[in-house]
């Protein structure tokens, strides 16, 4: 039992290192590491040396910094891979973002967060990073308000209090009653949009994906700059691409439509 217990430490202690990595500093020293984990310098030293013979993560020759390493580009490529609605939305993802010249997202929902599953960027909505395997909140985001539809309003208030709706620009809905009226809205016309509510100059609309029991199990998106978007001239057309691409997706899940039926098709957009 002792032995198990110390096995167990050690590897939540490697995975506390590896996290620290994820927080938006690529490149770190041994005593960033103590500092952020709370362990112990020799115990961090031992766990990095440790881990960089597994290529969890490697070291700079020259400056002696760590950073993470090839090993953990492989577990993701595999799980990302081996995921059904990745397998499902990739090809469909990538010849959308090619036509439309946007960004094509899909995400699941993981906790309190979306997590992204995959993104291509189309020539018009290009970005300085990869958005595969990010987290980005629930209430503030297209995608994250169609994972919510899956949840009840008892059941999201208890996923996420009223005072966890961070405010990120004057947009954000920040209240339940706010994100409830919005719901409504995404649940009638079949897709959501989000207009600069995480983030200025960024839009987006967004349609949930369903599974074979007709479970909410991830959402996919079309985003880009404000004016690429241009929701004001584009919404129904980008609106229509979104569902065929989410009901496309949800019928490769082994999703029929409800009672049997086929999936819903868009029934009608605002102006």
């Amino acid at each position: 039992m002792a032995s198990d217990q110390g096995n167990n430490q050690s590897v939540e202690r490697a995975a506390s290192v590896l996290g620290v990595f994820l927080d938006g500093h690529p490149e770190l020293r041994v005593t960033d590491v103590v500092k952020a984990t709370g362990l112990g310098t020799s115990t961090t030293s031992r766990l990095l040396t440790t881990l960089e013979s597994l290529e969890f993560v490697e070291r700079d020759a020259l400056s002696g910094l760590y950073r993470l390493g090839s090993a953990t580009i492989t577990l993701g490529g595999v799980a990302v891979n081996q995921h059904p609605v990745h397998r499902e939305a990739r090809q469909l993802a990538q010849e959308l973002a090619a036509r439309l010249g946007l960004g094509v997202n899909v995400a699941v929902r993981r906790g309190t967060s979306l997590f992204y599953l995959l993104n291509f960027e189309g020539r018009l909505a290009p970005r300085s990073t990869v958005l595969t395997g990010q987290r980005k909140p629930l209430h503030a985001t297209g995608l994250g308000k169609c994972l919510l539809l899956g949840l009840g309003p008892a059941e999201r208030r208890e996923l996420l209090p009223e005072e966890t709706l961070h405010g990120f620009t004057p947009r954000t809905l920040t209240s339940h009653t706010r994100l409830d009226a919005e719901l409504d809205e995404v649940h009638r016309r079949g897709y959501a949009t989000e207009v600069e509510e995480l983030a200025h100059g960024r839009s987006c609309v967004a349609a949930p994906v369903r599974s074979r029991s007709g479970e909410i199990v991830a959402a996919v998106s079309i985003s880009g700059p404000l004016s690429t978007v241009a929701l004001d001239s584009r919404e129904e057309e980008l609106a229509r691409a979104v569902v065929e691409a989410a009901d496309s997706i949800s019928v490769g899940l082994g999703y029929v439509g409800p009672l049997g039926n086929a999936p819903h098709t868009l029934e009608g957009t605002r102006s």
